[in-house]
């Protein structure tokens, strides 16, 4: 019988995209989370039958789910941080520090 062999491509796509949408308020945890639930759900199907899974693929597979849990936790960690920064600084503050640093920057050009 030919091992079956766990594909992390779509893992590791979705843990990177995540990680770019980390810059947006940390809503990539969105996407993280979702590379990593299908990692795991992999992982475990594996995890049954192990004679049925390549080794390798299993490994591939295992480096995915770590990959897509850093990303998790990292943009966790931001959408946290923005969401105290909104609560204690306000939309308003950071609104109008945003439009301050554009200002600064067409001045520099």
């Amino acid at each position: 019988m030919e091992q079956q062999k766990l594909n992390p491509t779509l893992v590791y796509v979705l843990a990177i995209l995540g990680f770019l949408c980390c810059c947006i308020g940390g809503l990539g945890f969105i996407l993280a989370g979702i590379a990593f639930i299908i990692a795991n759900s992999n992982l475990n199907k594996a995890k049954l039958n192990p004679e049925n899974y390549d080794p390798n693929s299993i490994k591939a597979m295992n480096t995915a789910k770590i990959v897509a849990l850093v990303i998790l936790i990292i943009n966790i960690l931001y959408f946290v941080y923005t969401l105290y920064t909104i609560s204690t600084v306000g939309w308003d503050e950071i609104m109008q520090r945003s439009q301050e640093m554009m200002d600064q920057m067409q001045k520099n050009q």
